[in-house]
């Protein structure tokens, strides 16, 4: 079967050139197959795998509204985590929060060269045994990782476990990759965790689920940086559908991007506004760049001494955290003053933050503080929702008063706040604060917070590698988090699959099949479906309908195509429409196919040529069902085999021509047929009747 893809005019039916032999009207561009899945670029994705609405919001149950709550209960309602006590403003390092991570072994230098440097080695080898499709050097890796995991490495047991998970180097065993991570778990690999958490999520075991992901969102809530969060995860998809996504990978380049060197070259050319922004690039880590606060510091200063009053918040927060100079309250507050000043508002938590403490301040004012992130809210800060919802919360300047609690946390999570996320989830966890128990939400909340803990660090270093052009090693890292749950790790490590079919690929006994990597690229696009992916769900559906990497099951596929129509897919629309046409996996239903063809054209404009031809065929099989016209269009998906290279080679230019003059030729066709069809009606009406002998 032919394929079609109107996005970017790539591709259409490989039947094209068997009805330009035959110059048959029955031509049918669109319907010849399923087509491929395309995707919308995605640059920040903040709530991948967000459940309950859509939009990634949170319910509030109707039953979460009782103010009525035993004063036992009260006293549980602080969470585990708690940033307004006095035990949280010592940062901890990534090191020891997210202790023998493969990011820690391949940077250079590195803390496991000391520590362990038979681990190390041993990671090392793995990586590059991978990125150079060396089996014998991926097996000399898995003996020293065996070797060292069973004198109880917890760090080699967790890489042991995702080799097992990924069939990489050893045979695929979802048994020994539990029972390796269960062992690292034990151990304190956090990873580990991660990973059963997600297994435990994705089984519906909640109260598991809810166990580990609640552990796991605390030490996340613990390594944020700052209290305005900068996008510590990027989550940066590799493709726009099948293809790559070129114009996003640019954006991520960090210093060696053209763009950030402008950025630079103007900023020492002493232009303010490109001295903040380049602090500002410099203070969160943006597109690549990595986080340095002494430079941010030196930039943003400098933009102020030439006049520029937007770096004051950040200023602000540099001496209140420490980063990169000594901590300096007092310092601290004059720069947020000045920021809150000039309608910086988010300036105004700082500092109602330094009043919780009693930092910088005249001791510790909660009433004030309440006032300021007052301000904040009312302005339609999100901090300020968040800050303040604590504060009703807890009782801290305000009486105690969960509704109003409950309304700025759902408020601030709905606007994708992960503290708020954090605190909710803790609230649905343990029926706290008047809200009902919800173990099923409450995990979805806590896998929120906890993809954004330390060990996301994997994602920012595999697409450094993949930008580098270290696909082997972009993969590996990608199935690496795809085994923690990242949606977008999942669906990234799949594309690699599929794009690079001729490398990257190690098997469970050396270079993968044909059939493993079919297999593992099924198995990552089923999770990414799973976590609400619709270009995952098409090629899913893609998979089944053809038999890649599964049985071949039509009514699967019929299944996948509606799970990514629901998500507004017009590419499953329409091949749900040519199912129904031909009664494939789904009940045949030429009115319901024509549905989905109109539907397909009303959510893309850019499939009007396909669709239009897709409705021609559809008035063929109605109008001339058992003709010989119809017979050729069905048997239009056998000429795949020979035309389908040509068709490849074809140039974007010459498949919109084609496909031109291809629907031309058709309407031109029906119009002669219909053309003689009347006039032989007209000539039969005119002859006169013959004489029937008696």
């Amino acid at each position: 079967m032919g394929r079609v893809r109107w996005r970017r005019g790539r591709g259409i039916t490989y039947a094209l050139a068997f009805i330009v032999v035959l110059s048959l009207p029955a031509f049918y561009v669109a319907a010849s197959a399923p087509k491929k899945a395309g995707a919308k670029i995605v640059l920040f994705s903040m709530s991948e795998s967000d459940e309950g609405r859509e939009d990634g919001s949170v319910y509030e149950s109707e039953d979460s509204a009782s103010e009525n709550v035993p004063a036992e209960v009260e006293e549980e309602a602080t969470p585990a985590w708690d940033e307004f006590s006095d035990g949280h403003d010592s940062q901890r390092s990534d090191e020891d929060l997210d202790p023998g991570s493969w990011s820690q072994v391949l940077e250079q230098p590195s803390i496991w060269d000391s520590r362990n440097p038979r681990f190390a080695s041993g990671i090392r080898k793995m990586v590059e045994a991978v990125n150079e499709e060396d089996p014998r050097m991926l097996n000399e890796a898995i003996q020293v990782l065996q070797d060292e995991a069973d004198n109880g490495n917890a760090h080699a047991q967790s890489t042991l476990g995702s080799l097992h998970w990924m069939a990489c180097g050893v045979p695929h065993s979802d048994a020994k990759a539990y029972l390796y991570h269960e062992f690292a778990k034990e151990g304190g690999n956090a990873q580990s965790k991660m990973a059963l958490a997600y297994r435990y999520y994705r089984n519906q075991e909640h109260e598991k689920a809810v166990k580990l992901y609640s552990e796991l969102a605390a030490t996340t809530m613990a390594s944020f940086l700052s209290s305005r969060e900068g996008p510590l995860l990027e989550n940066v998809r590799l493709n726009y559908g099948l293809e790559e996504s070129k114009d996003v990978l640019k954006r991520f380049r960090g210093e060696e991007d053209d763009d950030f060197q402008f950025l630079e070259y103007q900023a020492r050319k002493g232009h303010p506004d490109f001295m903040f922004q380049l602090g500002a690039f410099f203070y969160y880590g943006l597109r690549g760049v990595r986080r340095d606060h002494s430079k941010a510091l030196f930039w943003l200063l400098k933009a102020v001494e030439k006049g520029e009053t937007r770096p004051f918040e950040l200023i602000g927060e540099i001496y209140a955290r420490g980063y990169g100079v000594e901590r300096n309250y007092t310092k601290a507050l004059e720069w947020f003053k000045a920021a809150a000043e000039r309608k910086q508002y988010s300036a105004l938590n700082g500092i109602g933050f330094l009043y919780i403490k009693g930092h910088g301040v005249d001791g510790k004012n909660h009433t004030k503080a309440k006032e300021y992130f007052q301000r904040a809210a009312e302005a339609g800060n999100i901090d300020g929702f968040y800050n303040l919802g604590i504060l009703y919360l807890k009782g801290l300047g305000v009486e105690k008063d969960y509704a109003r609690a409950r309304e700025l946390l759902v408020d601030a999570a709905n606007r994708q706040h992960p503290k708020a996320r954090y605190h909710l989830a803790n609230m649905l966890h343990k029926g706290l604060a008047g809200m009902t128990k919800d173990l099923a939400h409450a995990a979805a909340l806590y896998k929120l917070v906890a993809e954004r803990g330390p060990w996301g660090r994997l994602m920012r270093q595999a697409l450094d590698f993949y930008i580098k052009g270290h696909v082997g090693k972009a993969l590996l890292l990608y199935s690496r988090t795809a085994e923690l749950g990242y949606e977008v790790g999942q669906s990234n490590a799949a594309w690699l699959l599929e794009k690079y079919r001729g490398g990257i690929c190690l098997g469970s006994s050396g270079v993968c099949t044909t059939e493993e990597r079919h297999q593992r690229a099924h198995n990552l696009w089923r999770h990414a479906s799973e976590q609400g992916n619709e270009h995952a769900s098409l090629l899913l559906g893609d998979a089944y309908y053809y038999g890649r990497g599964a049985v071949k099951d039509l009514e699967r596929a019929g299944e996948a195509y509606i799970r990514a129509k629901e998500k507004h897919s017009s590419q499953a629309m329409f091949n749900l429409g040519y199912m129904h046409e031909r009664g494939l996996g789904l009940p045949l239903d030429l009115h319901l196919a024509k549905r989905y063809y109109d539907e397909a054209l009303e959510e893309e404009s850019a499939a009007f040529i396909p669709v239009t031809l897709a409705l021609a065929s559809l008035w063929l099989r109605q109008h001339y069902s058992g003709s010989f016209l119809v017979k050729a269009i069905d048997s239009l998906p056998d000429a795949q085999t020979n035309l389908e290279d040509w068709f490849n080679n074809l140039t974007v230019d010459e498949l919109d021509a084609l496909l031109v003059t291809l629907l031309m030729s058709l309407l031109f066709v029906v119009y002669v047929r219909q053309r003689h069809r009347r006039e032989f009606q007209a000539a039969a009406a005119a002859a006169p009747l013959p004489v029937v002998p008696q």
